[in-house]
């Protein structure tokens, strides 16, 4: 290299002058906006703790918070007391609430475990041998925004790492040529990106956000491919950036900021050609496409099975736009839509993985980010609930066909066995083999995890 090149090209202009050739980033927008300044010290994976039961996550986000008393916990009560307010019931939600609004959805035991699922559900209610129900979760606030960054990032604070950054952090990817992070939803929730950021932990651990909108690879991955160049020319250029880096480094040290953001390049040149399959779904069979269903949300889950078994670590599944499960108003009338969107999906994904021989080390994560309240809002409608609500867990090291905690007799607060959403954070890291309270990154000054200084792993609901 002549040195007049070598002075020229300090490493930011090197990487300024790179990400201006056209074609170099062909799949640039795919991966997560890096910092020319990240500090990536500690960006190696930390590695399991402990032989991990699950390998891999699929979260199932039903953003605006579904009611547990219409599909995983019956309360007869709520008949029996319609329109009327016993102690017990004013408990302070987000807004005023009137008495106790019945849900009129039938339950019946269901598999060899005999659990109880709604009629709402007849799909999903086949696998619940399974499933774990966990109804004793509760929160910390009845807001959107604070629930859900304490749902996906562990503190309601909009400064903390998510879940999957967490999950990267200390494991890893499987597969170089994709994210090991994809967030998968048909528009924007609440809060929208700082719900999979990374935050202080090195960057390629924050979630690649995709809209799903459409199934076309090529509009789900805006700048998929470079039209321009072909695949040799693309290789010629990395190739060269490969040379000008190693000189810049052999003259002025190695920089990890820098030798990350170089490998960011590589990663977004290698998925122009292993994304548009990863995301192709027209690839599945028309009888695999039936079976899952029709909507965003079906075709989410099939994205969803797609990915993981490709190797991609975290991959969480918004229901939609904004927050659809936020049903202040007409809430019997709203939910059996809800229902009918996600049922044959979720249990289609769930015997899918299992024919596979994926369930058995995959996780799947299925809630919002708190309840509804047994008491009415508006006359038909229900308000928010942290007090007390339903998630389910399943696969992954997880004991099925059974349920954990209980809710007090109207459902709305969590009474026996409870469960803070600190305690499910610290129960999924266990199943992935981390340690929630040795699984730290050390920032301004003192040491940070995503269960903070709370969290209990929940040993019983464990295979």
């Amino acid at each position: 290299m002549q040195p007049v090149l070598a002075n020229l090209l300090s490493r930011r202009n090197l990487l300024r002058q790179s990400a201006a050739i056209p074609g170099m980033l062909g799949a640039t927008a795919f991966l997560s906006q890096q910092s020319l300044a990240e500090t990536v010290a500690g960006a190696t994976p930390a590695g399991c703790h402990f032989a991990p039961r699950a390998k891999r996550v699929i979260h199932l986000f039903m953003n605006g918070g579904p009611f547990h008393g219409d599909l995983f916990d019956p309360k007869p009560a709520l008949a029996k007391y319609a329109g009327q307010r016993p102690s017990g019931t004013d408990l302070v939600t987000e807004r005023p609430t009137g008495g106790l609004l019945a849900s009129p959805y039938r339950f019946q035991p269901c598999g060899e475990s005999g659990v109880p699922v709604s009629e709402l559900l007849p799909y999903l209610r086949r696998h619940i041998d399974d499933i774990c129900v966990l109804r004793s979760v509760h929160a910390d606030n009845p807001n959107h925004g604070p629930a859900l960054l304490q749902m996906n990032n562990g503190t309601i604070l909009p400064t903390r790492p998510s879940m999957g950054a967490w999950f990267l952090y200390g494991l890893g990817t499987e597969n170089e040529d994709l994210p090991g992070y994809v967030v998968l939803c048909p528009g924007k929730p609440v809060r929208f990106s700082i719900l999979w950021n990374s935050a202080f932990l090195p960057a390629s651990c924050q979630g690649t956000y995709i809209n799903h909108s459409s199934i076309d690879p090529e509009k789900m991955i805006p700048h998929l491919r470079n039209k321009k160049w072909n695949q040799q020319t693309q290789q010629r250029q990395l190739h060269l950036l490969r040379q000008l880096d190693a000189e810049v480094q052999r003259r002025n040290g190695q920089d990890q900021a820098f030798e990350t953001r170089i490998r960011s390049m590589e990663t977004a040149f290698r998925m122009q050609f292993r994304a548009s399959d990863a995301f192709d779904l027209n690839q599945e069979s028309q009888r695999t496409r039936d079976e899952y269903g029709k909507g965003h949300f079906a075709n989410g889950c099939l994205l969803a099975r797609r990915l993981v078994e490709r190797g991609v670590r975290f991959v969480q599944v918004y229901y939609g736009n904004s927050q659809p499960w936020d049903t202040h108003s007409n809430h019997n009338e709203t939910v059996p839509n809800l229902c009918r969107a996600i049922d044959q999906p979720i249990a289609s994904l769930l015997a899918d993985l299992k024919q596979r021989g994926l369930l058995e080390d995959t996780l799947i994560i299925w809630g919002g980010e708190f309840g509804r309240t047994p008491t009415s809002e508006n006359g038909n409608g229900r308000d928010h609930n942290h007090h007390g609500f339903s998630m389910w867990l399943a696969g992954g090291g997880v004991r099925g066909g059974m349920t954990w905690g209980e809710t007090d007799e109207f459902g709305f607060k969590a009474v026996q066995d409870r469960m803070h959403v600190h305690d499910v954070h610290a129960t999924i890291l266990h199943l992935l083999g981390l340690d929630h309270e040795r699984l730290t990154y050390h920032q301004a000054g003192r040491d940070f995890r995503l269960t903070d200084v709370h969290g209990n792993v929940v040993q019983q609901i464990l295979a």
